[in-house]
């Protein structure tokens, strides 16, 4: 089965349901279909061929939802590139993919008509919207409009073919495009779904990029599986956001810190009616404990899932709600159909309850990088079958003795000082404690006598009179002292990537 296969076995089984809400605008099943069949005839009749990378710059959008599943079906590769991305980045992307096509909105013309000029191996861009007076490139081409019947069109592809170039988002040096074939994707698709157990009758409130992993996935499972899928723009405000979740009903919410922390910001979210949430499930970057506690206590009928995984692989473990007592901090075990283990600096494998790096094996497992064989090799190495690899995540962890991962550091972001090492989520940790951080991240910054010293930015609630000193004097209480912060600096916010993650390596060059 390829990637888009469920999605349209499901559209010809439930042609009437509704599949998608964005908006004002609600779309059922065969409405879906049809769209995407004619756009995906349309990038054929664009010169769009097998193995070729189309670049989606698009909102999380009906448009976003056709023209993912018609580039699959065209036998091409998603590119998806964040609708916040600049031109430079644009630009970049389609020079390193030798794209082909883009599909775009209208509203992003300052974006990617700059990123056009540089672009010579592109042949198309499809543009939903009107399209600007200004654009006089004859490669760009209205998206094609509805019709009243559309065939389907019979992919070249085996599972083998790539299916999806994902950038990462760069927080060290130029981003790098992870291979995901259709195999990759399918199996990570099939374990995530059996611990998750979405199912048809679901409302998945989808307020995630769809531009990166996470909420690619989710897009593409719900749409699988028959669900129903509300696309969300409004993260920026959390109240709207509240406001869609309780009138669409919504079941299932993925979400990730920076998201649920806004939620929980709402000092009315008590009067929203949110009952009908059975599933919140959180990955990218950990939840703080004092985040877990908070959102169960808020959402006391909704299971949560805490996640580990990464662009190269989706998905690694996942904790069970009923763990999460037992076993705070935890990240769960591995999910099912893959092995992982760690192993220490000089690659050899260790038992439970030991520190290291993770390694993962499984069919989920991205081809490599994107024409980078020197920084493929950094992370897939051999593995126990001979012709095999598996993926050095570059992520420490330490496990319990029941084989229970709790995240330590990216194995880069250790701080050295006093002759110590700390771990940058250990102190993070401590400091979410407190009431009033909305948002912390540690690093080592130079030190002349310490090598390098501790140091924590942090972003409060509104009118909190909380004071650096207060911080170091709780840390001072509850962590060694060689882990509590030398210093502390409260910002108004912190760097993040595209995905929402924080960016440490800006704190610590600044």
């Amino acid at each position: 089965m390829l990637l888009h296969d469920a999605f349209e076995h499901t559209a010809q089984r439930l042609p009437a349901k509704l599949a998608l809400v964005d908006g004002e605008q609600r779309v059922d099943y065969g409405q879906l279909l049809l769209r995407t069949r004619v756009l995906a005839r349309a990038l054929r009749e664009d010169g769009v061929a097998r193995g070729d990378r189309v670049l989606l710059l698009l909102e999380n959008s009906l448009e976003y939802a056709v023209a993912a599943h018609a580039v699959l079906m065209a036998g091409a590769v998603i590119v998806p590139i964040s609708p916040l991305a600049k031109t430079e980045k644009l630009a970049f992307i389609a020079a390193d993919t030798r794209a082909t096509a883009l599909l775009t909105h209208a509203i992003m013309a300052p974006v990617w008509g700059p990123a056009l000029e540089q672009a010579s191996h592109l042949v198309s861009c499809r543009v939903a919207g009107a399209l600007p007076a200004t654009v006089r490139d004859v490669r760009v081409r209205a998206w094609p409009g509805d019709e009243t019947a559309a065939t389907a069109i019979e992919s070249p592809c085996i599972d083998q073919d790539l299916a999806a170039l994902i950038y990462t988002s760069g927080t060290t040096g130029k981003p790098k495009g992870v291979m995901l074939t259709h195999l990759n994707m399918m199996s990570a698709w099939a374990s995530v779904q059996t611990y998750l157990r979405l199912r048809e009758d679901d409302v998945i409130g989808l307020a995630l990029p769809t531009a990166f992993s996470y909420g690619l996935y989710y897009l593409l499972m719900g749409l699988g599986l028959g669900a129903t899928v509300m696309l969300e723009r409004s993260v920026a405000f959390p109240l709207k956001l509240a406001e869609r979740l309780q009138r669409e009903r919504v079941t299932v919410f993925p979400g990730v810190p920076t998201l649920f922390a806004a939620l929980l910001g709402l000092p009315n979210l008590p009067e929203f009616d949110l009952g009908s949430l059975r599933l919140l499930t959180n990955a990218a970057a950990a939840l703080p404990e004092s985040h877990v506690h908070r959102l169960r206590a808020a959402l006391p009928q909704a299971q949560l899932f805490l996640m580990y995984g990464l662009t190269e692989c989706k998905r690694v473990s996942y904790l069970p709600p009923d763990q999460i007592d037992a076993r705070p901090g935890s990240v769960g075990r591995g999910m099912p159909n893959q092995e992982h283990w760690l192993v220490d600096e000089h690659g050899r494998r260790l038992p439970h309850g030991s520190t290291g790096e993770l390694v993962v094996r499984g069919s989920h497992v991205m081809r490599g990088y994107w024409e980078r064989p020197a920084e493929t090799d950094e992370r897939l190495k051999p593995g126990p079958i001979a012709g095999e690899r598996v993926l050095h995540t570059g992520d420490l962890f330490r496990s319990d003795e029941a084989g229970y991962l709790y995240f330590v550091s990216r194995r880069d972001d250790i701080i050295k000082t006093r002759g110590e090492k700390v771990a940058p989520r250990e102190v993070e940790s401590t400091i979410y404690q407190l009431a009033d951080v909305t948002g912390c991240a540690v690093v080592g910054v130079p030190d002349e006598a310490l090598g390098h010293a501790v140091k924590a930015y942090v972003t409060l609630q509104p009118g909190s009179r909380l004071a650096e000193r207060d911080i170091v004097r709780h840390c001072l209480a509850h962590l060694e002292n060689f882990m509590a912060p030398k210093y502390v600096q409260i910002v108004e916010e912190l760097p993040r990537t595209e995905s929402g993650k924080i960016r440490h390596a800006s704190l610590r060059r600044q």
